[in-house]
């Protein structure tokens, strides 16, 4: 069990978290939730022993192993299987063993260091690797590349990855679908469905909460508090608490009036003296309940669009893509006044794409996509952010785009957002990645479109300021198109969705359960499909898929191969015992210790033959399974 006691968390000399208490027992998966800045991370940083408590304990299990994400990824030359082989410790160490016991010859060590790795489920963990990086979105044609060559969302997941190969009892996850797509989000939550380990997950994201969590810590106004079941359950014991500690707090506010009103109208009078100093005794003994904490101080809201035009944009028969390198095709579109459109498919099918040319910032290569003449567009990016002006303050921007609204207009406007005070006239370039967020969307907003193009647009925000994005959209009046990996936000938005997949923009005929359901079929669909070779195309999609094939299989062949060396040696040495037992001068009694020791070593040369042929056959067997899925 891991336990916290009375723990005190500082950081830069600001309390986070005061006397926190907390139990967390093993296989429970725990959602640390609170606002950017409240110290969810921190507190992660000391589970870690990274750093201490300012007072207070904290008490892990002796026995129990950590798992975490790693923040930072070196530019290696180690392929992208190797560098999440290299987190499973156990495996890395028997593969050492077994090649520093083959390199001295040592029949009894060899043994070992086999059954080490048996122990370890060695033979098993490249094919573990595979699986972790093919659910993350690195396909098998993708998992030799070098680690030097993923960009910094890429390695991102290469951590996340190793983190979820390494044996642990604790597992720690820090923002694990921030650089995920839906599509790798999805399959992360099943996967922690299975995993053993005790879970604790920061994340923003309401429904990956949901479906994961058991239990909830959530960090406020200082204090960490405990809630059973996952993040709705939370949200509605909190509220009923918020509503207790309103009433406790108008109740007691009540009593005190009604104290002070008796001390003021009587302590001046004789008569009355004694009963008003009896009251001011009561009241100096009343014990003040805190006001209900605050509720969130995001206030997004779309003013009504000037007009709206119908259709918005129009795609006919458009080809989306870089150069001769094509991406969509074929795409027809018809955008209505009205239509509130979530776009799904995997990781670079060309949603993005998609997006970029609809919000007219790439031309498409053939046919032709316009848009209303008073179709006027919001269109948000994650490279939006980079554009932002790092030397300039929040008021600047705000005051390039709404020129004719008045300062304290623009300082409203801009703390629906959470800008207040000193942060309305700091450098944008001193914000974190969601503040900058928060301000790329006032912007949008502030400009009254009638067409949102919206990629991505929870990245690095937290749940208070997703649910008021969420509320937000639910009340816009014009046409939206919305790519998210927040499923909370699509099924609040959208009434329809589309599907980028093969090259082409098609309906989408479900909802977000389906579309689960869609990936998981594609996942176990066969993929080692051979095409006809009727071509010189298909000849060369025939030949790749069968070096990939190779790729995958050459691990378990070299465990196979590896093996039949050992056994070939330990099968020489064993003979070599042989035939000096059947020396009959060697059970003469002056040989008699030369025999005890050639028979000792013959015992302990057939235990380590008898090690390697079964691991022979378990690494034989591993092959020829993965060697008949591929068939």
């Amino acid at each position: 069990m891991l336990e916290l006691q009375h723990i005190t968390l500082s950081r830069n000399g600001i309390n986070l978290i005061e006397n926190a208490d907390a139990r967390i027992h093993p296989g429970q998966r725990v959602g640390l939730t609170g606002r950017n800045g409240s110290g969810k991370s921190t507190l992660l940083a000391l589970l870690r022993h990274e750093i201490d408590a300012d007072s207070g304990d904290y008490r892990l299990p002796p026995d129990w192993r950590i798992a975490s994400v790693a923040q930072e990824t070196p530019s290696l030359p180690d392929s992208a299987l190797d560098y999440v082989l290299a987190g499973h410790a156990p495996y890395q160490a028997a593969l050492a063993a077994i090649a520093q016991a083959e390199q001295s010859g040592d029949g009894h060590a060899i043994a070992k260091a086999h059954e080490q790795f048996s122990a370890c489920d060695g033979y098993a963990q490249p094919a573990r690797a595979a699986e972790l990086l093919d659910g993350l979105g690195f396909p098998p044609s993708e998992q030799h590349r070098a680690v030097a060559s993923y960009s910094g969302g890429w390695r991102m997941r290469l951590n996340l990855a190793r983190a979820l190969i390494a044996p642990a009892e604790l597992l720690l996850l820090d923002e694990p679908t921030n650089h995920l797509d839906l599509d790798a989000i999805i399959w992360l939550q099943d996967y922690l469905k299975t995993h053993p380990a005790t879970q604790i997950i920061i994340a923003h994201d309401r429904e990956f909460l949901d479906a994961l969590c058991t239990r909830i810590l959530h960090i406020e106004n200082r204090q960490l508090q405990s809630y059973s079941g996952n993040y709705s359950d939370y949200e509605r014991q909190s509220y009923e608490q918020r509503l207790q500690a309103g009433a406790q707090y108008q109740k007691q506010e009540r009593q005190r009036a009604h104290l002070q009103n008796y001390i003021d109208r009587f302590r001046a009078k004789a008569t009355k003296a004694r009963q008003a100093q009896s009251r001011l005794k009561a009241l100096e003994k009343l014990d003040a309940a805190p006001p209900p904490p605050p509720e969130a101080d995001y206030r997004l809201a779309f003013q009504p669009a000037e007009n709206h035009p119908n259709p918005t944009l129009i795609a006919q028969k458009a080809r989306l893509g870089y150069g001769d390198k094509t991406i969509l095709q074929e795409l027809t579109l018809r955008i209505a006044a009205d239509a509130r459109i979530g776009i799904l498919g995997r990781n670079g099918a060309g949603k993005s794409t998609l997006m970029k040319a609809l919000a007219g910032e790439l031309a498409p290569l053939a046919g032709s996509i316009e848009a209303h003449k008073n179709t006027r567009i919001g269109y948000f990016t994650q490279h939006q952010l980079d554009a932002l002006r790092g030397e300039h303050d929040a008021l600047w921007h705000m005051q390039r785009v709404l020129p004719q609204e008045s300062e304290q207009q623009q300082r409203n406007r801009l703390g629906g957002y959470g800008f207040h005070g000193d942060k309305v006239s700091a450098p944008v370039g001193q914000y974190s990645g969601g503040e900058k967020a928060r301000l790329a969307l006032a912007l949008i907003i502030a400009q009254r479109p009638n067409l949102l193009l919206l990629d991505e647009p929870t990245n690095h925000l937290d749940l208070a300021m997703r649910d008021a994005l969420t509320l937000a959209l639910q009340n816009y009046d014009g046409a939206m198109l919305i790519i998210s990996h927040d499923r909370s936000l699509l099924r609040a938005a959208c009434d329809e969705f589309r599907l980028v997949a093969d090259g082409k923009l098609q309906p989408f005929d479900g909802d977000l359960e389906d579309y689960h359901r869609y990936l998981s079929a594609s996942r176990q669909a066969t993929t080692t499909t051979h095409p006809p070779a009727n071509s010189a195309d298909n000849r060369q999609e025939q030949k790749r898929r069968e070096a990939e094939q190779r790729q995958r299989l050459r691990p378990l062949k070299q465990a196979v191969e590896a093996q039949e060396k050992t056994i070939a040696k330990l099968e020489a040495a064993l003979e070599k015992h042989k035939t000096a037992l059947a020396d009959p001068a060697l059970y003469e009694a002056d040989n008699k210790a030369r025999l005890k020791e050639i028979l000792a070593a013959q015992s302990e040369t057939q235990k380590a033959l008898d090690a390697a042929e079964a691991a022979w056959t378990e690494a034989a067997e591993a092959l020829q399974q993965a060697e008949q899925e591929q068939a």
